[in-house]
């Protein structure tokens, strides 16, 4: 059986019909089906208004009575479908019409979505009649049905949709030269994989996965498919929105820290907390503020929307079964060693792009047309937040010690084993979400600011959210006395441990100090590496240089080039004046003499970047602070 996959389709006007682009991988061949008699089309309200009729008869469009299902109400409705006589674009047409729906659906979207055709899939072709492949085994999809069955007996709906999905997933990717549909440039085989896998995902052409980054158009593609293929009429952007005002939408909740150091933290994460809220609280644009009596009562905590309860919410159901794919079936088989290394990778691939879509699966419900709701929006938030200070709530009660909460994470300070995996189960049992371990801390240390920690894994690599420290231009210097530091604060286990720790530290830094002042440090270790992103020429005309460009200046009259993008290598300096102007650089090769290096401000930056990162342990390196207590001294 031969076995070709369908990589493009466009609009060929001369021929007046949809061209499609197939690839036969076991000939190395390509083949063209073009479909002429396919027409776009558009709905327009039944009994069809007087004027619009008058449009109908006037541009010789053919009209067709038809039922489809309406996205709130569920009930069947009645519509005109708009037929043009070519292959010109809808939307422009449709705006002669008083109202009108399904306009903003391109052509060629519509005709795969109309024929249940799918880019990137497999298809015997036998004449013009295009025939889908399964292309999976039976032992996957056995396999795969395992995986799922608590999900088949809680929701068939969503377990269909994402078992239609692994399907197409699952289909293996062909070796393919893709200059014939635009596509010049050498694309290895994880891209080439990881095009195929967004093809049959979004239902959008081989080449549009190239080009497209947006992820909205991605997901609305998702969307009006599963609309189409369920007789559900699209509805316009306004009918999405319900007649609300796009709004500012409270964010995540983020919970007080308990200033300090804390050893053995756990942190536990809800997974894919926005998407999971989708799924498990039937959010969708239809379910929100729904018209059912019966749901009035189930409310969106502290706001006043409701959720139905009758009915399965469209973009909920979609969401869900795009995380289910990912969490039950892609993500484990990308960390299972019975696998080959290459299925690993591809499916670690799959469980990426599926990720990439579902973490954005918030955000185009607030910001983007023709898929927004701010009602929805605020729901999803709303969840959020209550399920973050349930989870708290929960964890203190039992007696477990959160000292932190952000978003979707909870930090725990010296839980047991026994008593994580009591909170995973009883989060799982009362908020329908779950929660897993996302990383554990010999030492991590909270500021009294939010959004700020630093922590220390075990195996000795470290996190710093919330506080600059190194930065990636720094000095060789700098980044080996803060590499010190932190190294000492790897084997703490016990207070006693940190207070040693601590005093290593102070000693660590004083030492490079000394060696500083005294010369010994390496004049490539206080080497500053910046690209200078400006032309040069435009940049003396302004009042003050900055010290890439001072040394930009310096290299030029040397007698050498610079231009946008290269990288400057200088140090810092005793201050001096260059061409009338005060400057605080040199290039690193013009520097004679050690005297020359300002070793005040070298210091100044390394108490700086150290200060960023310790100073929220209460552990300070300026001459000012040495009366101080810290937290130190009273452990």
């Amino acid at each position: 059986m031969t076995i070709c996959y369908l990589l493009d389709a466009v609009v060929s006007e001369k021929e007046q019909g949809i061209k499609m682009t197939f690839f036969n991988p076991s000939e190395n061949k390509w083949k063209e089906v073009l479909d002429t008699e396919y027409r776009p089309y558009f709905f327009i309200p039944y009994p069809t208004p007087k004027d619009d009729l008058k449009i109908v008869q006037k541009l010789k469009l053919r009209t067709k009575l038809v039922e489809k299902t309406d996205l709130f109400s569920r009930k069947t409705v009645k519509l005109t479908r708009v037929e043009l006589n070519d292959l010109s674009d809808p939307f422009q047409t449709s705006k002669k019409f008083s109202k009108s729906w399904e306009k903003d659906v391109s052509i060629v979207s519509s005709y795969m979505y109309d024929k249940n055709l799918f880019f990137g899939a497999q298809y015997r072709i036998n004449g013009k009649e295009i025939i889908p492949l399964a292309g999976v085994s039976q032992e996957d999809l056995e396999d795969f049905r395992k995986s799922f069955l608590e999900i088949i007996r809680a929701d068939p709906e969503k377990y269909k949709l994402s078992k239609r999905m692994f399907i197409l997933c699952s289909q293996s990717v062909p070796e393919v030269n893709l200059e014939r549909v635009g596509i010049r440039n050498k694309i290895d085989s994880e891209e080439l994989y990881s095009m195929f896998m967004l093809a049959r995902l979004a239902n959008i052409s081989i080449s549009s996965t190239y080009r497209s980054r947006q992820v909205s158009v991605w997901i609305k593609s998702i969307f009006h498919n599963y609309l189409r293929q369920n007789n559900i009429l699209i509805p316009t952007a306004e009918e999405l929105r319900r007649g609300e005002e796009v709004h500012s939408i409270q964010g995540a909740l983020t919970l007080s820290p308990e200033p300090g150091v804390h050893l053995n933290t756990v942190v536990v994460d809800f997974d894919s907390m926005y998407p999971s809220l989708i799924d498990s609280y039937n959010l969708s644009h239809e379910t929100i503020d729904c018209a059912d009596e019966q749901c009035q009562s189930n409310k969106v905590p502290g706001l006043d929307h409701c959720v139905c309860t009758k009915r399965r919410g469209v973009y909920s159901i979609l969401i869900g079964s795009l995380k289910d794919l990912r969490i039950y079936w892609f993500k484990p088989r990308s960390r299972d060693k019975a696998l080959t290394a290459e299925k690993r990778s591809l499916a670690g691939s799959t469980s990426h792009l599926l990720k990439l879509i579902l973490v954005s699966s918030y955000g185009v419900v607030i910001r983007i047309h023709g898929i927004s709701r701010s009602s929805l929006g605020e729901s999803i938030t709303a969840y959020g937040r209550y399920s973050l200070k349930s989870a708290y709530k929960i964890a203190k009660e039992k007696g477990l010690h959160p000292i932190y909460g952000d978003t979707d994470s909870l930090f725990l300070e010296n839980p047991t084993e026994k008593e994580i995996g009591w909170l995973i189960k009883t989060v799982k049992k009362q908020l329908k979400l779950d929660l897993s371990v996302e990383v554990r801390y010999t030492l991590c240390v909270l500021p009294e600011a939010a959004k700020a920690y630093f922590g220390i894994k075990r195996d000795g690599t470290y996190d710093i959210k919330g506080l600059t420290a190194i930065k990636s231009n720094s000095p060789n210097f700098i980044c080996n006395v803060f590499e010190d530091c932190i190294k000492e604060l790897t084997t703490v286990k016990t207070k006693s441990e940190l207070i040693e720790a601590k005093h290593k530290i102070e000693a660590i830094v004083q030492n490079a100090i000394e060696d500083l002042i005294a010369g010994k440090i390496p004049m490539e270790d206080l080497e500053y590496s910046v690209i200078v992103h400006d032309d040069l020429k435009e940049k003396l005309n302004g009042k003050s240089l900055h010290q890439p460009y001072q040394c930009a200046v310096q290299i030029v009259d040397s007698g050498q080039k610079v231009k946008k993008g290269d990288k400057m290598h200088f140090v810092k300096v005793n201050p001096f004046l260059y061409q009338r102007r005060r400057f605080t650089v040199k290039p690193t090769e013009h520097v004679r003499r050690f005297s020359e290096i300002n070793v005040r401000d070298y210091i100044r930056n390394l108490r700086t970047a150290l200060n960023q990162t310790f100073k929220p342990m209460n552990i300070t390196f300026s001459d000012q602070n040495k009366s101080k207590k810290t937290l130190f001294d009273f452990i």
